[in-house]
């Protein structure tokens, strides 16, 4: 199994986790867009200072849409696959 296919099945899943998620939250909109906000702001720090660490994360239309829709785990997820 190739990185990519390992990939895409994993952000697969933490989208059905985070789906789950935000359904059961009271607030459920307000859930979403923190999430989003700490995800871009995640996608960020690691663009702006990942390079110090041997870490390139673009900043291209795939990561910051994950970012915005899965938050901070697909940022965690973009690193660990950067390393593999």
């Amino acid at each position: 199994m190739d990185t990519e296919m390992l990939f895409k099945m994993l952000c697969g899943i933490i989208v059905g986790i985070m789906a789950v998620y935000y359904f059961r939250r009271q607030k459920k909109l307000f859930s979403i867009i923190i999430g989003a906000l700490t995800g871009c702001a995640a996608l960020f720090i690691v663009n702006k200072y990942g390079g110090n660490f041997g870490v390139n994360v673009p900043l291209n239309l795939f990561n910051v849409s994950g970012s915005l829709v899965l938050g901070a785990p697909f940022v965690v997820f973009v690193v660990i696959m950067n390393f593999l």
